[in-house]
């Protein structure tokens, strides 16, 4: 139970961070970029190397960068196949999620994690 209180107060103090850093840069559309996910991985990896240590972390890391490289090709996808293929929402949604898919699955074997 104390992990999730520590994983609670670290998060929310590294997002109140980022959500003061995208406040002062411009344009204000960074604010709810620097908003969420990075604060929540820098506090996820903090948890990570304090209970397990550095390997795991190291691992979890990579997990983390697998996935952030897919999204970005999985947005690219959902783009394309919605305004130059005008498929509806969902399909396109599918067909890209198993985009993403093969592609994290791909570089965590590449990159030595576990798919």
């Amino acid at each position: 139970m104390s992990e999730y209180v520590v994983r609670f107060l670290l998060g929310g103090a590294v997002v109140s961070a980022f959500a003061m850093l995208g406040d002062i840069l411009r344009p204000k559309t960074f604010a709810g970029l620097f908003g969420a996910a990075p604060s929540v991985a820098l506090a996820t990896l903090g948890i990570a190397v304090y209970r397990h240590g550095v390997d795991y972390a190291g691992l979890q890391s990579r997990a983390m960068i697998a996935g952030a490289v897919a999204l970005a090709v999985y947005s690219v996808v959902v783009c394309h196949l919605l305004i130059r293929a005008r498929l509806r929402a969902a399909p396109a949604t599918m067909l890209s999620l198993a985009v993403w898919l093969m592609i994290v699955c791909g570089l965590l074997a590449v990159a030595g994690g576990q798919p």
